[in-house]
């Protein structure tokens, strides 16, 4: 079989919020972007499906309105473990929408800009070559290219693992759900956040009247279980308040989606020159909300300092710059939150202060000072883009 060899100036590795915003960013600035995305079409992911503010304000700097996509809004979280609940309005309103929807609109976003997409196209590994990156794809053919951006999300590419996090012995599931109709009007712009001993998850409403249970379980949790169906019957034994929205629904999958490990409190340091975006840069724990906006703001960060010439160290220190705080504070609330004695104190100290949910929701946010502003979009793309910011 034979095999192609192809050169591009500017190869991003990775189709989802962070590959496609960092993609989009750099064509409205006149660069030529080849983007590659394993997967041949859209598809779910293991995510709790929020859109904070941030997020919001980076979809629409790039053209896309999540409310016309069929967005759920979301004023007000809720806290539970066992039979307790407490409950607290969000300090901004926020948003949910699949990630099979919210990936899709920004991929075609992105060609809308000028982007190449090679959709399918799975890049098995990446070795640096003089002044120049090879990524091998499958069948044996690879791309050349000066500059890379690497965008695979949670999961590594050969040769380019992360260093250890600061939590990793977590599992991540993810099932739909369609609930009863008193159900769903229990969680009308609600976000629901669960506490059970050895994990935490969340549950909200998307599109089209789905529901969307994520949830992380400790790996000395699982081994007690034997499969889903009996994580899920420990979970809803333990926590009141789910069993009683989940009565009576009907689970949309036979089994849910999986990821495991999951690398939170993992900031970036060194990357040899590559420019690593999403997940790969900075992994929040996923309590905070804050995963797709951290994707969406590290995608638009690196566009814009790699336009502006400055190298990818510099980008890798202003991020961990701006996450640290946010970062450091989730992961030591999530690394609580799966112990007995944290779950106890956390609801004791909510009941006596629910506000106290809504400093926690500000305080690991990225900071508004370090957000990028909409103006290189405007500035690069000009007028066309203009109205659609």
């Amino acid at each position: 079989m034979s095999t192609v060899t192809r050169s591009v100036e500017h190869l991003v590795i990775g189709g989802g919020p962070a590959g496609a915003m960092v993609a989009l960013r750099l064509a409205s600035a006149g660069r030529k972007v080849v983007l590659v995305e394993k997967e041949s079409g859209p598809h779910d992911k293991v995510c709790g499906e929020f859109l904070s503010r941030e997020a919001v304000g980076y979809l629409r700097q790039a053209g896309i309105e999540p409310l016309d996509l069929g967005a759920i809004s979301i004023r007000t979280l809720r806290l539970s473990a066992g039979g307790k609940v407490v409950e607290a309005p969000l300090p901004f309103q926020a948003l949910s929408l699949s990630r099979r929807i919210l990936d899709a609109a920004l991929l075609t976003r992105a060609e809308e800009t000028g982007v190449q997409i090679l959709r399918g196209t799975a890049v098995e590994s990446l070795k640096s070559e003089g002044n120049r990156w090879i990524a091998s794809l499958g069948g044996g053919d690879s791309i050349r290219a000066p500059h890379v951006f690497l965008a695979t999300g949670k999961h590594d590419l050969r040769g380019f693992a992360r260093r250890p996090a600061k939590q990793s012995d977590l599992v991540g599931f993810k099932m739909y759900w369609r609930l009863a109709p008193a159900q769903v009007r229990k969680l009308r712009e609600c976000m629901e956040l669960y506490l059970f001993p050895g994990g935490y998850g969340g549950l909200s409403l998307i599109e089209g009247g789905v529901v969307n249970l994520c949830l992380v379980v400790r790996r000395a949790t699982l081994r007690s279980c034997d499969g889903w169906p009996q994580v899920l019957d420990f979970i809803l034994r333990d926590n009141h308040r789910l069993h009683l929205l989940l009565e009576g629904a009907t689970p949309l999958w036979t089994r849910p989606l999986a990821i495991s490990p999951i690398p939170y409190g993992y900031l970036i340091r060194e990357s040899g020159g590559l420019w690593c975006v999403g997940d790969q840069a900075a992994v929040i724990p996923s309590f905070t909300g804050d995963g797709i906006s951290i994707a969406l703001h590290s995608g638009a960060l690196a566009a814009q300092m790699f336009v502006e010439g400055q190298s990818a160290a510099d980008y890798n220190r202003a991020l961990r710059m701006q996450l640290t705080g946010p970062m450091n504070l989730a992961t030591w609330l999530s690394r609580a939150a799966v112990t007995a004695a944290g779950r106890a104190t956390a609801l004791a100290a909510l009941t006596l202060a629910p506000n106290a949910m809504c400093w926690v929701a500000e305080s690991t946010r990225i900071p508004q000072s370090s957000l990028v502003s909409g103006e290189f979009l405007i500035q690069a793309a000009g007028p066309a883009t203009r109205q659609g910011v």
